[in-house]
């Protein structure tokens, strides 16, 4: 079997990569705007917005993984998310079609979802909140409309929520590396629930789907539990780097203050900080979503929750012998 993985350069993608390369009968390619660092020697250069060279690249796959995406929260312009999430699934459709493909593997997000909704199923109605968010349930309906027009294919839709682990450096690293500071503030009681999935957990069940699930059109969210409230997460930083963790809350309302003016300051200097609106609303809202589809079918997680967490800890912030 033949698998293309689009956007495996990355931090999930690399992961994946590794993973997939202990498998026999697997030959692997992966299309990339940049160069990967740790698998160079299966990657090819290009781009889901130039469907020519992806058609080109493309030829002779059994299956694509559709890992590229803009997602950091801070992309400028806007537009871009659209570009490359919704435009980009379009191509990636058509240059599949071109080279007779059916079987598509892509990866979503719960944040089509929106804020503080009370543990949703994969039925739940779409309300993101931001425009990642609705690029994301616009690259889904555009692959709705596509499966009603090929019925005969098999679309898998991963919705994970945010994945952390080691060497990446996204949302979860950057709030781990606070609060191992020292220096961490929690903004309001922290008692609300933050879901996360482990990279190691989110690699395995990929390659679950594309070893098992091999017809239809499916969507499953993907989260790994129980779920930690702020304040466990705290604690168990605490606990795993044996550092005294300062328990001072900050009201929420005094929180969002503080980011407003953060937004003010980005505004009038064209500078990016860490602390925005956005972000501490983010920060302060509860994250739980349903996730025991993918249970139901089979699938059980290579690791607990926290023995990400703490595997992560201690490659980022342990003693290093």
């Amino acid at each position: 079997m033949k698998i293309a993985i689009i956007g495996g350069s990355g931090f999930v993608g690399s992961r994946l990569i590794k993973d997939l390369k202990k498998l026999h009968g697997i030959n692997l390619l992966n299309i990339d705007k940049r160069q990967s660092q740790i698998h160079p020697e299966i990657t090819k250069i290009g781009n889901v917005l130039d469907v020519d060279t992806l058609t080109d690249l493309l030829s002779g796959t059994d299956v694509v993984v559709l890992l590229a995406a803009e997602h950091k929260d801070n992309v400028s312009p806007v537009s871009l998310y659209y570009e490359v999430n919704v435009t980009g699934m379009r191509n990636t459709l058509e240059a599949m079609k071109k080279n007779g493909i059916t079987r598509l593997i892509f990866t979503s997000s719960v944040a089509i979802y929106g804020l503080n909704k009370i543990n949703p199923t994969e039925s739940y109605p779409a309300d993101p909140f931001n425009d990642y968010g609705h690029s994301k349930w616009q690259a889904e309906c555009v692959l709705q409309k596509w499966y009603s027009e090929h019925p005969q294919w098999n679309i898998d839709i991963i919705r994970p929520t945010v994945i952390f682990g080691e060497k990446n450096r996204g949302n979860v690293y950057n709030l781990l590396r606070q609060i191992a500071s020292g220096r961490f503030l929690m903004i309001g009681s922290g008692n609300n629930i933050k879901s996360m999935a482990y990279v190691g957990n989110v690699v395995a069940f990929i390659s679950f789907l594309l070893k098992e699930q091999r017809e239809g059109y499916n969507v499953f969210n993907y989260v790994d539990n129980p779920d930690f409230t702020m304040n466990d997460l705290v604690s168990l930083v605490s606990n795993v780097l044996d550092k005294h963790i300062p328990a001072f809350h900050c009201p929420y309302w005094l929180g969002m203050i503080g980011g407003y003016g953060f937004d003010v300051l980005s505004s009038l200097s064209g500078k990016k900080f860490a602390v925005s609106s956005a972000r501490v609303k983010k920060f302060c809202a509860i994250t739980k979503f349903n996730s025991s589809k993918s249970r139901a079918y089979g699938f059980s997680p290579v690791y607990t929750l926290e023995q990400g967490l703490r595997l992560t800890l201690q490659y980022e912030f342990g003693e290093k012998e």
